[in-house]
């Protein structure tokens, strides 16, 4: 059995603050930033690596079930377990930074058909070599929200709530978030990590792990609607996908044609609809 702690969403360091002209030495906590591998099993198909991401460590099987049913390789229910991995070549340290994703049956595509290979990502969100958007739309949609829309008012409200529950970007100043909200306003998960996609998808992986469906009224996001959160948001089965930032020209085509709205630059007395 390993001796080594599990790491945790922060790390402390010491640092040496300047204000004016003199500098103090103190401890000081940052977002924590390790690599994640995720390994693919299936029946008579052995674990085999399929993606490495630059994460923040917690809610590591969140993150595996949610990239999973949102690269389109499985549907809801088809997650049969998740499981840190016990090779017994990985060192102590390593061990917590590989996690075995054990699918129902073998996944709706080869995985890698969005990405050249095994895909390597970082801690920020990108297209990473989808061909198309059509392929996008094709492959990864979900259920789509058919309950009630949220009122403008509501909408507004989204960032302030989802800002309450953000307790590592409180200690840190460095971490995204994402928040699963329902019909009322309510908020019913929210997650943090250094990446805006890996929040993403720890939420729905939440969701999926818990056997409750992905899909709500809004996703809430603390940082820009790019392409690739609007798709996660289209096969997750959300109605809306809310952000503080901006909307890309990629993203408001995609969440229009897959009838997400679309918000972006919200706050307490502002929101601009864009699709």
């Amino acid at each position: 059995m390993s001796t080594v702690e599990r790491p945790g969403p922060t790390a402390r360091v010491e640092v040496v603050e300047h204000v004016g002209d003199e500098g103090r030495r103190r401890e000081d906590r940052v977002v924590a930033e390790e690599p994640l591998e995720l390994r693919l099993a299936w029946p008579g198909t052995p674990a085999h690596r399929s993606w490495v991401t630059m994460r923040s460590p917690g809610h590591d099987f969140e993150l595996a079930a949610g990239w999973v049913l949102h690269e389109g390789l499985t549907g809801r229910h088809g997650v049969s377990s998740v499981a840190y991995c016990t090779d017994e070549d990985l060192t102590p340290q390593q061990e917590f930074n590989v996690v075995t994703v054990t699918l129902a049956a073998a996944p709706a595509r080869a995985p890698g058909t969005r990405h050249a290979g095994h895909t390597t990502g970082s801690s920020a969100c990108g297209v990473c070599g989808k061909d198309s958007i059509e392929e996008a739309l094709a492959v990864f949609r979900g259920t789509p929200y058919a309950g009630p829309a949220l009122e403008p008012d509501v909408v507004r409200s989204l960032p302030d709530l989802l800002r309450l529950h953000q307790r590592t970007f409180e200690s840190t100043g460095g971490a995204h978030a994402a928040g699963l909200v329902d019909g009322s306003g309510s908020m019913l998960v929210v997650r943090e990590d250094v990446g805006r996609h890996n929040a993403v998808d720890k939420v729905t992986g939440a969701r999926l792990l818990a056997g409750l469906d992905p899909g709500a009224a809004a996703l809430v996001v603390s940082g820009r609607a790019g392409f690739e959160l609007v798709q996660k948001a289209v096969a997750a089965g959300v109605g809306a996908l809310v952000a503080v930032g901006a909307p890309t020209s990629l993203s408001v085509s995609l969440a229009t044609q897959s009838g997400l709205a679309l918000y972006g630059f919200t706050g307490r007395s502002r929101t601009v609809r864009y699709a």
